[in-house]
């Protein structure tokens, strides 16, 4: 019978036999990229994430895991559960600390609870999440949550318990295109103008934009590419840098097969840039930033370039990250995001459980409409 046990980090696995688990699955669940939170001091130490994966083996060999996390406060989820918080306060209910099933900082997603090749998933992810529950009544946490999960997994969670809510987010799909008039062609003539009028901005303002992949992205950009996070943070109220210049390092050095970045250049200056993550047929925006405030810049280099990239590439989609209504309307469709949630209190539980029955009814309302709505002459993509 296989046992399970909790590690001190992804970091003490071997980056192979992680991977192996990973297969196809979303990059950000690599070796790569969670030892490197590890490594760079992201995560661990008094971050407030400290890395516990839970894996299981039989005769040595890893046959299921979860890229865990013990929390002690709710930043850097993207599936805000402040409110609950303040409630289990108000309750005397001790909330933190809690345990966390995701990917720091990264609101993208895929599969939480890895199963090696050859395996019964759906029982795997029926018996491993038993074993969070078990974890969290063992060691007096408030529960167990589940970010960003696939779809699939939600049904198998929800009978050991768990409760189900439903997120939106806004993905470009790829439906073939041959270029990005194509894309352009979609739009209905006003749209389309606005989008060709913001491209034309960019180039009498004498910016260019240049992308580069893998070896192509050399050491030099580390420094920019972690300035433009940091702006990007410093700019914001409730921005808070949750990454270090260390694990930018690490991901050229590590990662930069993976990596796509797009940069602005004005006067010869890298003025802007973004660092993206792609694998198999899907681009993935994660970090963007300027130093100076220019007209446009933004959907250019997050959204204009990367599409047309992902057209040159042939990937058949892409998820630019959380929130921004404004990505429906340059032809980003509404799709839904899945989260569990265990909580071991039944009366914080049972509050949380008739919060969520409206929001899941409001989130699937919203998709509904917006993609009833699509900025698309002929309705939300092919594929979404």
């Amino acid at each position: 019978m296989p046992g399970i046990e909790l590690l001190d980090g992804v970091a003490a696995v071997a980056r192979d036999e992680w991977n192996a688990l990973v297969g196809d699955e979303s990059p950000f669940l690599e070796w790569d990229w969670l030892a490197s939170l590890e490594h760079a001091g992201a995560v661990g130490g008094a971050t407030g994430w400290i890395p516990r994966p839970l894996v299981a083996r039989r005769q040595g060999r890893i046959v299921a895991a979860c890229p865990l996390y013990l929390k002690t406060h709710s930043e850097g989820e993207f599936v805000f559960d402040w409110g609950w918080a303040e409630a289990a306060q108000r309750a005397g209910i001790d909330y933190y600390p809690k345990l966390l099933v995701g990917v720091p900082f990264t609101p993208v997603g895929g599969a939480r609870f890895l199963v090696a090749a050859g395996e019964e998933r759906s029982a795997w992810v029926a018996r491993l999440a038993g074993a969070l529950r078990e974890i969290t009544a063992a060691n007096g946490l408030s529960g167990v949550h589940v970010t960003f999960c696939r779809e699939d997994e939600v049904e198998a969670a929800r009978a050991a318990g768990y409760l189900v809510r439903i997120g939106l987010q806004y993905h470009w799909t790829n439906p073939g295109y041959a270029c990005f008039d194509d894309y352009l062609a979609r739009f209905r003539s006003k749209r389309r103008n606005q989008i060709r009028r913001e491209q034309r901005s960019l180039r009498e303002q004498e910016v260019s934009l240049e992308v580069l992949t893998g070896d192509g992205i050399g050491s030099e950009l580390v420094e920019p590419l972690y300035r433009f996070y940091r702006t990007t943070l410093d700019k914001r109220p409730w921005g808070r840098r949750y990454l270090t210049p260390r694990f930018f390092e690490l991901l050229r050095e590590r990662f930069r097969q993976r990596l796509c970045v797009v940069l602005a250049r004005q006067g010869g200056r890298i003025v802007a840039g973004t660092l993206n993550v792609q694998k198999g047929e899907a681009l993935y925006g994660r970090y963007w930033g300027c130093e100076r405030e220019i007209p446009h810049l933004h959907f250019n280099v997050c959204y204009y370039a990367a599409i047309e990239h992902c057209i040159r590439a042939g990937l058949r989609r892409f998820e630019p990250g959380a929130g921004g209504d404004y990505k429906h309307v340059r032809g980003f469709d509404a799709c839904p995001t899945w989260s569990l949630h265990f909580l071991g209190d039944p009366r914080l539980a049972a509050a949380v459980e008739r919060f969520l029955e409206a929001e899941r009814a409001e989130a699937r309302q919203a998709i509904d409409w917006l993609r009833d709505h699509s900025a698309y002459k002929g309705g939300a993509s092919s594929g979404d």
